[in-house]
């Protein structure tokens, strides 16, 4: 049994990985704001079954709040810190870019300076693949310049990777980052494609399509996630002990007991057909509202898996098919709407869109 604090707990990331930790036997102390970037309800509904487990502790705080985290630590000492709290999304930086800068780097640097006062046997922090920003070179490496990003939100996590190293490195905190690549499956956020597109096939609202279709994303399930993560736990990096394998380049520090990991399937699907697949799953025709990119986009995102591969011996492998059918399922029954018709919908659910 191990002790875990997971930072971000009643997320979308966090929930699936916790009920998984907890469900293997781990305690686990979960620290989350559950703030209203999207429908507290939704966060709450799985913090609840979080909590119905005895194992999970939970306290609402802010992460930026540095006593209370580090009342929380002091109380439940942590093997490993996963840190998964964070401002997500692309376009709402561009609005609300203070909050950013708040949480993804003042926040950061608050599990950082626990990290230093605790000493885990691993911490793990959640970046993106939006750090590759304007990078031509695919599939994307850990080792690839990342040095051009195309958002604020890229930016603060780029920065969060940076101040990390820079704690490894003084004060020789074993730390992986993980590189997430559009992740999706039941219990996801509002904000993103596929919940706003199902909502809006299932109500007969047009759908905005960006780009003009001719985007390709490398999708990654959430269970595939939580499974790659949970492998990694055990993965520590170790300073002058890279993976020393034919095709695989590590990006283990030169300097720090310090590593970054993509975690996808190297699988990109065209976004036409990621809304093909939800109109199967859904049984009804999209509306389409085709626009231009957005700010801060990307044309395409893909993966090289090759080191997550070394680590772990697993890569994401569930086909969008059988995800998107997943998430359909869990968002029908959610709402307590039919494929039929989407008037029945929770109004908060759809307010939060």
């Amino acid at each position: 049994m191990t002790q875990f604090l997971i930072t971000g707990s009643a997320g979308f990331i966090g929930f699936h990985l916790t009920r998984r930790l907890l469900a293997e036997g781990h305690q686990v102390a979960g620290y989350d704001a559950l703030t209203s970037y999207y429908d507290p309800a939704l966060k709450r509904g799985r913090n609840a079954i979080l909590q119905a487990h005895p194992g999970y502790h939970f306290v609402e705080a802010q992460l930026e709040d540095r006593d209370e985290l580090m009342r929380v630590a002091e109380k439940r000492p942590p093997e490993v810190i996963v840190h998964l709290a964070a401002q997500a999304g692309v376009r709402y930086s561009i609005e609300e870019p203070e909050t950013y800068v708040s949480s993804n780097l003042i926040g950061s640097w608050a599990v950082l300076e626990l990290a230093r006062a605790v000493r885990p046997k691993h911490l793990l922090m959640a970046s993106t693949s939006s750090v590759y920003g304007a990078n031509e070179k695919i599939p994307f490496e850990e080792t690839d310049r990342a040095d051009f990003p195309m958002s604020l939100y890229a930016a603060t996590k780029k920065g969060m990777e940076a101040m990390a190293h820079s704690y490894a490195h003084l004060f020789a905190i074993p730390s992986t980052m993980f590189r997430f690549f559009t992740v999706y499956g039941p219990w996801g956020r509002p904000d993103m494609a596929l919940f706003k597109f199902t909502s809006a096939i299932l109500a007969g609202r047009p759908i905005e399509v960006y780009g003009n279709g001719r985007m390709a994303r490398d999708f990654t399930y959430v269970e595939d996630l939580v499974e790659a993560i949970v492998r990694l736990i055990d993965a520590v990096p170790a300073q002058g002990m890279p993976i020393v394998e034919k095709g695989v380049v590590d990006s283990l520090s030169a300097i720090a007991p310090y590593r970054t990991v993509n975690i996808a399937g190297g699988r990109p699907i065209e976004l036409m057909d990621f809304i093909r697949t939800i109109e199967t799953c859904v049984g009804k025709r999209a509306r389409l509202n085709m626009l231009p990119m957005q700010p801060g986009d990307v044309p395409l995102t893909r993966a090289d898996p090759s080191l997550l591969r070394a680590l772990t011996d697993y890569v994401p492998n569930t086909g969008v098919a059988e995800g998107v059918a997943a998430f359909v399922d869990w968002y029908c029954d959610y709402n307590d709407v039919s494929r039929a018709g989407a008037e029945r919908m929770i109004a908060p659910i759809a307010a939060a869109i």
